[in-house]
């Protein structure tokens, strides 16, 4: 358990509890624990009970499905301020992918029974869970689109757009510098290729100056182009 003052305030910060007021956070404060959690720890495996909601307070997690194979397809990379878990304490199944720490990470859980004791009680609280679900479906479909009528390059190329766009503002010189964390396997995860094929495709945009790959990771240098480049 945690202490309540600091603990109140950390939480009116995050997204998910901006609209509570201070005694409505005094209560979820009290039934809230911190849990630091290794670069790559698993936090929970999809298939595992839905007992918490998860909001993190600092580092990363991915969102992803694996498969028998040992391969995973997958759905999302969420940052300090960002919720996950809710799916399975809404409905009662269990966990339906799983989730793990990319970078060393800091999150507050929250059980179920506080949890369904706060979408009962707080309407505001319920309003921001709902937004988040209609945005998370809205980027599933967003993929699903993608994964059908773009081809390999198309779909990279609308990636790469998005993650810039998530990144934040541009440097002086306009290119944009993409999570240090991002992996060419990943980038093929999301996008339904082999990670041979994203290296191939990546070194092609590089040819076309759109991006540029170094020890640190991928740089976006034209957004502008590699918008049109989704579009072909």
């Amino acid at each position: 358990m945690l202490a309540a003052g600091p603990l109140v305030e950390s939480l009116s910060r995050i997204p998910f509890f901006a609209g509570l007021d201070v005694p409505a956070l005094e209560r979820v404060a009290a039934g809230t624990r911190l849990r630091r959690f290794r670069r790559g720890e698993i936090i929970f495996h999809a298939g595992d009970p839905g007992d918490a909601l998860f909001i993190i307070v600092s580092g990363e997690v991915k969102i992803a499905l694996p498969s028998e194979e040992g391969d995973e397809a997958f759905l999302a990379t969420l940052g300090p301020g960002d919720v996950f878990g809710e799916l399975a304490l809404l409905d009662g199944a269990p966990r339906s992918a799983t989730a793990s720490a990319l970078l060393a990470t800091e999150a507050v859980i929250l059980p179920r029974d506080r949890f369904r004791e706060l979408i009962a009680t707080e309407p505001a609280a319920r309003d921001t869970l709902l937004a988040s679900i209609a945005g998370e479906l809205r980027r599933l479909t967003t993929h699903v689109e993608e994964l059908h009528f773009l081809d390999m390059t198309g779909r990279l190329a609308a990636r790469l757009v998005r993650l810039a766009r998530e990144a934040g503002p541009a440097a002086a010189d306009g290119s944009i510098r993409l999570r240090a964390t991002l992996t060419q396997a990943e980038l093929a995860s999301m996008v339904g290729c082999t990670r041979q094929s994203v290296n191939k495709l990546l070194g092609q945009f590089a040819d076309d100056g759109l991006v540029r790959v170094d020890r640190d990771g991928i740089l976006v240098m034209d957004l502008a182009g590699l918008v049109a480049a989704s579009h072909r």
